[in-house]
C-alpha cells in the first residue's frame, strides 16, 4: 500500500496550510489503472486523480499521462483562475489524445478525471467521468461533483435515489471522459469564499467511493487527527466491503489547518 503524509505547507504569509495523504492501490486486480499526484508551485496547490478506464487498453497508460500533464502544466502557469483550470483539463485530454496517436495500439484508452487547485485565497476544481470529489466543511459535505454517467441522469430525473448510483448496473456507463473527444466537456466549481481551517477535500475514484457512504466520510473525518488516519480509516472500509476482484480504488486527502506559530 502506498500511503505518504506531507507535512503541512505554508503558503505565502497566509494563515493557513494545506494537509496531504494519498491512496492508491490495485483492488483485486492485477493491474492498477488510477493515478495520483499533486504539487505546491508559487503558494498554490495542485492535486490530480484519474481512474483509466477498465476494457480499453491502456488504461493505466491514460491515467498516468493526464496526471502527469496535470502537473507538469500547472507548474510551468501556477494560477487559481478558471481558466488556468479549464487549460490544466484541456491539457490533459490532449496529452491523451497525442498519446493516442502515437501508439495506434492506445488508440481507444480513456481516463476519468478529478482535479483540485487551491490557495489560501480560493479553491475550484473540476471533473470528468465518475472520479468525485467531495468539499467538507465543519466535518460535514457541503458539495460534491456529480457524475458523468447514465445512472447519475437517472438520478437527476428522479427515476433512482443518488444511494443507488453506486452498485447500479449501467454504473459503468460513462457519457464523459478525457481521450473520448476534444474540446472535452468538464464540470467546474469555484468555492464560495476561501478555505478556512477545517475545511477538508476529497478525491475518490469510482473504487473507493463505492464503499464509502458519504455519512462514513464525514464519520471518519470527525474521529480523524489527521489526513493520513482519515484516508486509512475509509480505507478500511473499502477492504471489508471488497468483493475478490474489486476494482482498484484511490484518493487523495487535503485537510486545512490553521498555521502554527506566530501571525
Amino acid at each position: 500500500m502506498w500511503l505518504r503524509l506531507l507535512r503541512p505547507f505554508q503558503l505565502g504569509g497566509a494563515k493557513i496550510v494545506f494537509e496531504t495523504a494519498t491512496l492508491s492501490e490495485p483492488g483485486g486486480r492485477e493491474d492498477n489503472e488510477d493515478s495520483v499526484g499533486y504539487r505546491m508551485a508559487d503558494g498554490l496547490g495542485c492535486w490530480a486523480l484519474a481512474d483509466g478506464l477498465g476494457g480499453h487498453r491502456g488504461g493505466a497508460v491514460a491515467s498516468r499521462v493526464a496526471v502527469d500533464a496535470v502537473i507538469s502544466s500547472f507548474e510551468e502557469n501556477p494560477s487559481i483562475v478558471e481558466d488556468a483550470l479549464n487549460t490544466l483539463i484541456l491539457r490533459a485530454n490532449r496529452a491523451v489524445l497525442d498519446r493516442q496517436a502515437a501508439e495506434p495500439e492506445l488508440a481507444q484508452m480513456r481516463t476519468t478525471m478529478a482535479l483540485l487547485i487551491a490557495s489560501p485565497e480560493a479553491a475550484m476544481w473540476a471533473h470528468a467521468g465518475d472520479s468525485r470529489l467531495y468539499w467538507l466543511r465543519n466535518g460535514r459535505i457541503q458539495e460534491q461533483t456529480k457524475d458523468d454517467s447514465v445512472p447519475q441522469r437517472l438520478a437527476d430525473a428522479g427515476e433512482i435515489s443518488a444511494d443507488q448510483i453506486r452498485f447500479h448496473e449501467d454504473r459503468s456507463r460513462l457519457l464523459n471522459s478525457l481521450g473520448a473527444r476534444e474540446p472535452v466537456v468538464a464540470s467546474s466549481r469555484k468555492m464560495p469564499g476561501a478555505p478556512e481551517p477545517n475545511d477538508a477535500f476529497l478525491l475518490a475514484s469510482d473504487g473507493f467511493w463505492e464503499c464509502v457512504t458519504e455519512a462514513e466520510m464525514e464519520s471518519d473525518f470527525g474521529a480523524a487527527t489527521s489526513s493520513k488516519a482519515w484516508i486509512g480509516k475509509m480505507e478500511a472500509r473499502v477492504k471489508q466491503r471488497a468483493l475478490a476482484d474489486h476494482d482498484n480504488y484511490s484518493a487523495i486527502a487535503v485537510r486545512v489547518l490553521k498555521k502554527r506559530g506566530r501571525d
